[in-house]
Order: C-alpha cells, then sequence, then structure tokens
C-alpha cells in the first residue's frame, strides 16, 4: 500500500492513502485506524492523543514530548501492509428504521420527479442497499455513507434550510446520511430515523463507526412514533438494531 504521510503542525501526522473517494480507501483507512487502535489499547504507541479517520486519511495527533514523530512513523509502518492478518473486531450491520411519510420526506416528491421516479419507486431504491459509514464528522455523528443507487443522484438544494430536524435522512451526489441534531443543511431529505445517533452519556457517544454497514427498513408513522417515545423514555435497546457481518439480520 503507498501512504503519504503529511505533517500537520507539531502534533499532527497525516497517512494519506489515496486521492478518491471510493470503498477500497475506505475500508483500508478502517483497516489501519483499528490496527493502530489495538496497538493504543495494547499500550503500544504510548503518546498518541487522538486518530481522525476520514475518506481517504487518518490524522494521528500524538503529544511530541513522549513521542517523537520520527518514532511514531516507525511504529506505524509495519501496521501499514495490507497483507497483515490482525484479528479485528468483525464488521457491524445496522438495520435502522426510517420513516418515509411525506410529513418526514418533505423532498421524496422533489426528488421522485426530478429522477422520473414514483416517490415508492425512491423508497425502494434508497432502502434497497447496504450503505458503507465512510466517515463520521460535520456535526458529533453525522455519518457520510455511500453509495447511493445511481439512479437517485441529487444536488444539494438551492435554498438549504435554516433547520433540518434531528433524525432527518438524506442525500446528496451518491451519499446518503442522517442528521443527529437540528442543524441548517441543504441535502434532499427523504425520511426520519427516531433512533438517537449521537448521545455524550454513552460510553461510545456516536452510534455509528466508520467500516459500519447500514441498512434502511420502511417503517409506518405509528412505529416511528412508538420508536420515538422510547427513545424519550430511555428505554430503546439500540442493541436490537445491530447484530454482526454473518450473523441474522432479522
Amino acid at each position: 500500500m503507498q501512504v503519504r504521510f503529511l505533517v500537520q503542525g507539531d502534533t499532527g501526522l497525516v497517512l494519506e492513502f489515496g486521492d478518491t473517494i471510493d470503498r477500497e480507501t475506505a475500508a483500508r483507512v478502517t483497516r489501519v485506524d483499528r490496527r493502530l487502535q489495538d496497538e493504543i489499547g495494547a499500550g503500544r504507541l504510548q503518546g498518541v492523543v487522538e486518530i481522525v479517520p476520514t475518506y481517504r486519511s487518518l490524522t494521528v495527533i500524538f503529544d511530541p514530548l513522549s513521542l517523537p514523530r520520527r518514532q511514531l512513523t516507525e511504529q506505524m509502518l509495519p501496521l501499514l501492509d495490507d497483507h497483515l492478518d490482525l484479528a479485528g473486531p468483525s464488521l457491524r450491520r445496522w438495520q435502522l428504521p426510517v420513516c418515509y411519510d411525506p410529513e418526514y420526506g418533505p423532498d421524496l416528491e422533489t426528488v421522485a420527479q426530478a429522477r422520473e421516479l414514483t416517490p415508492a419507486e425512491v423508497v425502494a431504491l434508497h432502502a434497497g442497499r447496504a450503505y458503507t459509514v465512510y466517515m463520521i464528522g460535520f456535526l458529533p455523528g453525522f455519518p457520510y455513507m455511500g453509495d447511493l443507487d445511481p439512479a437517485l443522484q441529487m444536488p444539494r438544494r438551492h435554498d438549504p434550510r435554516v433547520r433540518v430536524p434531528k433524525g432527518a435522512v438524506a442525500i446528496t451526489g451518491l451519499q446518503t446520511a442522517i442528521y443527529p441534531w437540528q442543524s441548517p443543511g441543504g441535502w434532499q431529505l427523504l425520511g426520519r430515523c427516531p433512533l438517537p445517533l449521537f448521545d455524550a452519556q454513552r460510553s461510545q457517544p456516536a452510534l455509528l463507526a466508520q467500516g459500519d454497514l447500514v441498512v434502511f427498513n420502511q417503517i409506518t408513522v405509528a412505529e416511528y412514533q412508538r420508536l420515538e417515545s422510547a427513545t424519550t423514555a430511555g428505554t430503546l435497546d439500540l442493541k436490537s438494531f445491530l447484530s454482526r457481518e454473518g450473523e441474522s439480520h432479522a
């Protein structure tokens, strides 16, 4: 694997794995990220403060007083081998409920008309494949996921919304995402997910992580309201929406 090392100030080192957004590059980023996390957990990379994965790179934040840049680079080099056989966590696959009712998907009709589809066909295409979480960013817990069916490819709205509701499921280009917080946004809104994507009280605040697989399951308004109520009451079991690759997803 060809990796480019870039200096980012006194405490940062960027590892670039490619110059395109694709699943192969993202998978490399995820593999190396997990290997580095394993090394940190085993106490062999003392001095690393944080690792930030993106579509095609990893930024390693470190303390240069306890771990000089050259030593850090030397320790990481063996972990960049694509053929390195290290046991890692199994792939997580999420089945996330989404209500595509027009009340929750105000751009569903617009997307359908623009792509010469019916709203039902838009929903079927959007919910008909597994998406890879490429990275988390923009907002805490915001997952950038791909790849969207090309038949649904849409630009951002010309008039971004001042307030996109929490849980909004959106698309733009070949990406789809879920807004974990109410915020401004210009993506096309197709539906809404009642699950909390970020909770600072959890041991891992962000529900999704880079490398996860996500499948959207269509639910009714009544089911959405039931799950939303359970979320508010703190009784929703998030593990029921998660499986490991190779297990039953029922």
